[in-house]
């Protein structure tokens, strides 16, 4: 224990040096690059397509300045580059003993072979959809650190860690943002969750490269999954009718998505029309609401085609278990005409395959779709 204290009074000396102060940043926030940064001289700023919550501006000599949307900054130093005095956390690459508790940044250091990189998972084996991440737990390439809101210090101190990257979940916790980054852990907050369209979310896979030092690799998996969607976007839409959604297992409400946020622009983009698309933003931040069965059986019931959300509750493996959620499904348009679909586990921990997932929405919706899917199955 006496050993423990002695890390943490260390690492809080070093958080301590101070120099430049972090510079203004935000992007919907209507960021804009300093031109000067702790003595150093701006060359650039990386072209986001679809991404507003993070920013990634480039500096002479091997530095790289990240923002994020909620002003946090983090300044990347390449190996061969020398640490100002800033009191902007500094990330030396290369990256490395990093605690992820952000299940969807999992999948980005994946598809970027980083997962070297991670040390401690906010995230337990079995918790993972993500094969690599599972497998590197088992093999003990990763320890469980805790999640969120009851993270081991001890651990998490004794095994260098040098980068936190939790989700927005965090704020519901900020004694523990606090006291990460008392004892000298940079805390990023992914706020890949608040990008509205699809591959936003998966353009956040830019600002791990940066982390990583992959921004080519990066680049070419990204215009892989924007080629997919721009493959099937020029396309007429479908006119079909389409109902996202899951039956809560506590009080049986039905619960679907707002209209506007990601899913619901999926659907749009895979030529689909949602039918809840009156569900606009409202005092929560949530991205889903909760309906009475009969409520959600008047606009729902006629749609041709039904999405179920199965990663929340668990998966379904036939129509028979659709069914026996609630007897009103039973009369349901899509169930007669045989257009009941299920999400796979892995849907929400895949950012990367954004473009492939609303491909596979298209070809639902287009009545094309074949027996072997990545991210959807037909009940029958």
């Amino acid at each position: 224990m006496k050993h423990f204290f002695v890390l943490l009074l260390a690492a809080a000396l070093v958080f301590s040096l101070a120099g430049c102060q972090s510079a203004s940043g935000n992007n919907d926030w209507n960021h804009v690059p300093a031109e000067e940064f702790c003595g150093l001289t701006y060359t650039g700023s990386l072209t986001l397509s679809y991404a507003h919550e993070f920013a990634v501006d480039y500096y002479e000599g091997g530095y790289t300045l990240l923002s994020i949307a909620n002003g946090d900054q983090f300044l990347v130093v390449s190996e061969e580059a020398g640490v100002p005095e800033t009191d902007v956390p500094v990330i030396q690459q290369p990256l490395s003993d990093v605690y992820l508790v952000a299940t969807a940044a999992m999948c980005l250091f994946d598809a970027l072979d980083g997962l070297d990189a991670i040390t401690l998972s906010g995230t337990k084996a079995d918790g993972w959809t993500i094969e690599n991440a599972r497998l590197s737990m088992e093999a003990g390439d990763i320890a469980y650190a805790g999640k969120y809101s009851e993270p081991d210090y001890e651990l998490i101190v004794s095994s260098g860690c040098r980068l936190s990257v939790q989700s927005t979940m965090i704020y519901h916790s900020p004694e523990v943002k606090e006291k990460l980054e008392e004892l000298g852990i940079p805390v990023l907050v992914d706020y890949s969750s608040y990008e509205t369209h699809p591959l936003g979310r998966t353009e956040w896979i830019k600002l791990y490269a940066a982390l990583l030092g992959k921004e080519d690799e990066a680049e070419a998996l990204f215009r892989e999954q924007e080629e997919a969607l721009n493959s099937m976007t020029s396309e007429e839409p479908t006119g079909k009718t389409v109902a996202y959604f899951y039956i809560s297992s506590t009080g049986g409400y039905a619960v679907v998505r707002k209209s506007g946020d990601y899913v619901t622009q999926m659907i749009a983009l895979a030529g689909g029309k949602y039918l809840f698309d009156d569900l606009g933003d409202d005092e929560t931040a949530t991205a889903t609401v909760s309906m009475t069965l009969e409520e959600f059986y008047a606009t729902a019931k006629d749609a041709d085609i039904v999405l179920y959300n199965s990663t929340i509750d668990g998966q379904l493996n036939t129509l028979e278990d659709f069914l026996s959620l609630n007897p009103l499904l039973g009369d349901f348009k899509a169930v007669s005409e045989g257009n009941v679909w299920c999400t796979n586990a892995n849907l929400y921990q895949d950012m990367t395959r954004l473009g492939t997932v609303t491909e596979e929405m298209h070809q639902i919706f287009a009545g094309t779709a074949g027996d072997e899917m990545e991210f959807f199955y037909r009940l029958v």
